[in-house]
């Protein structure tokens, strides 16, 4: 895909390049080695569009200083060709330099000619990524934090796609292990309640009022048919009726919520298929189990503590963690949550992904140097185990946290939420702070139809341009292709701000794919919402000169395929009217 900011930049790279070297032929500096030098967006963008620090870092190679090595450069530097037209310098040796017009020409032309498309890049290479997110334990509700890391992940994996990537969607379902069991205890206890009166519930089990609703659900349709049955058969009568209704209002819930997962992958396949003693095998032939107490262990200790002095912790450092070992098989002959997850991520990797993403709540801090090292005891790179930690979510309204609905009057799940908050305002919402911040989600802001909710803000900027549009073509006046003089005209401070700004979103999309971070893309659209209003507000766009209108309408077109793209990429309704 063209991009005239990275070609900008490219440009730009190679034309100091050569001013060095000019300068080294020349005898206005000694031959050394051309230094590393950084081309980015000065803080203040009137100091400059693009700013380099060659003559600073070059100080040493060069033996003079800075100053003078700005001055060779800028007195060798050619600029034809290029993006730029000018350049000067500043302070103790930092160039600055300034677009020409025919830059911003340049960036309509992209966009004109890319259309939807326009924001993509290969800078992943088509890189297999597996991005696993909410996961939630089947045996009850989903609630807050799932719907956050709902949009996350969703979001993120939409970013990896735009940016080359080639993003794959999963959900991990955990329908094996101890919390089944503790499932399966829990429903026992509720549907023997109903027929006797001296039934204990268990002190760990799961108190929701869903037990409660299955057990019921469980009676009406067997009666007392599991009343007397062997405990083992109750319970698994009691899980196979119970948990595919779980796992089904998980799925509805999610669709409901825009998200498509490529899978949902079963922990129980991986007992079936012995997936999960085969890790625990590897990890023995590798010198990393012992026994004790009837136990299998992990020596997490260990392994860790290289992991870290391979990163360059102290001994001191790793101490303070106080890293312990980890069960990998309990007394009773049931793996542990951890072995099963170690085994499903060797999974994800012996399918082919070369990069792993993870979605956690903040809670699961403590499990990711543990899985980092895991992965390399079992022969993988943890290198491309990642994982984003998100921190807890509070519902707001009125000022004051909410914890209960108002129609159930119980804790609120993520399907109260998605019937009292419309899915695109949670979507684009739950994708303004970054994820390693707390949040406060507020309903009020959520349903509202006005600027303070930020996603009617951005809806609204491309109805405002398609309202102009058509308001434009009841008078006759259609958009027509400009010439590059024509779009030379957009000179003014407003325009060109607003379309220096659309020019970074590609660039945009490959940072908010190399920090995990779809936040930068909410923000980046809603600053281009932002600098339209501003732009529309100083320039009218039905001007008296037909050339000028033209290319104010192309700039207006241009916007609109921006805030557009964005929307679509996150899979939020991009509306003509409002």
């Amino acid at each position: 895909m063209a991009n005239t900011l990275i070609n900008a930049k490219e440009q730009l790279r190679k034309a100091i390049i050569a001013a060095f070297e000019k300068a080294i032929e020349s005898g206005e500096l000694i031959k050394a080695e051309l230094p590393q030098f950084i081309i980015e967006t000065p803080a203040e963008r009137k100091n400059g569009d693009l700013a380099t620090n060659a003559a600073m870092v070059g100080a040493r190679s060069f033996r003079t200083a800075p100053v003078k090595i700005a001055q060779a450069i800028e007195k060798n530097l050619e600029l034809s060709g290029t993006c730029f037209d000018r350049c000067e310098i500043a302070g103790p040796g930092f160039i600055n330099f300034f677009y020409s017009a025919g830059f911003y020409t340049s960036v309509l032309r992209d966009i004109e000619s890319e259309g939807e498309s326009y924001g993509q890049s290969d800078y992943g290479k088509g890189r297999k990524v597996m991005v696993e997110f909410v996961s939630a334990n089947p045996t009850g509700p989903m609630h807050m934090g799932n719907a956050r890391g709902g949009a996350l992940g969703d979001c993120l994996a939409a970013v990896l796609d735009k940016a080359g990537y080639s993003a794959y969607r999963e959900f991990y379902v955990n329908d094996a292990g101890n919390q089944i069991e503790k499932f399966a205890s829990s429903l026992e206890a509720r549907y023997l309640q109903l027929y006797k009166d001296d039934i204990v519930f268990p002190d760990d089990g799961y108190q929701g009022g869903d037990i409660t609703d299955h057990a019921k659900a469980f009676a009406e349709e067997f009666g007392d048919k599991y009343v007397e049955a062997e405990s083992n058969e109750r319970r698994k009568a009691l899980v196979d009726f119970a948990l595919p209704k779980n796992i089904a209002k998980m799925q509805s819930d999610m669709e409901k919520y825009k998200i498509h997962y490529d899978n949902w992958f079963f922990e129980s396949e991986l007992h079936k298929s012995g997936a999960v003693k085969a890790v625990v095998d590897l990890l023995t032939e590798k010198g990393l189990t012992y026994e004790q107490d009837g136990a299998i262990w992990y020596k997490n200790k260990d392994v860790c503590t290289k992991l870290l002095l391979a990163e360059g912790k102290t001994q001191d450092y790793i101490d303070k963690l106080e890293l312990k070992d980890d069960v990998l098989i309990r007394q009773n002959g049931n793996p542990t949550y951890f072995t099963a997850d170690i085994a499903y991520h060797k999974n994800k990797f012996d399918r082919g992904f070369e990069t792993l993403i993870d979605v956690w709540g903040a809670d699961h801090h403590g499990h990711v140097m543990r899985m980092k090292g895991a992965m390399d005891a079992i022969g993988c790179n943890s290198d491309e185990f990642k994982v984003v930690l998100m921190q807890l979510v509070k519902l707001v309204s009125g000022g004051q946290i909410v914890k209960m609905s108002k129609r159930t009057g119980k804790a609120i799940q993520l399907g109260d939420l998605l019937e009292e908050v419309p899915v695109d305002s949670a979507r684009f919402l739950f994708n303004t702070r970054e994820a390693n911040t707390q949040m406060d989600f507020d309903l009020d802001i959520a349903v509202q139809q006005d600027n303070q909710n930020p996603v009617y803000y951005v809806q609204y900027a491309h109805a405002r341009i398609c309202s102009i549009l058509k308001a434009l073509a009841a008078e006759g006046i259609e958009p027509r292709s400009c010439t590059d003089e024509e779009l030379s005209l957009l000179t003014q401070s407003e325009e060109r701000e607003l379309i220096y700004h659309i020019s970074e979103f590609s660039s945009e999309i490959i940072s908010a794919a190399k920090e995990y971070d779809p936040t930068r893309i909410t923000r980046y659209v809603t600053q281009t919402a932002t600098l339209f209003h501003k732009f529309y507000n100083a320039c009218r766009v039905k001007c008296g000169e037909e050339s000028l209108m033209q290319a104010r309408i192309a700039l207006c077109l241009a916007v609109k395929t921006v805030i557009k793209n964005v929307l679509d990429m996150f899979n939020i309704d991009c509306p003509e009217t409002m």
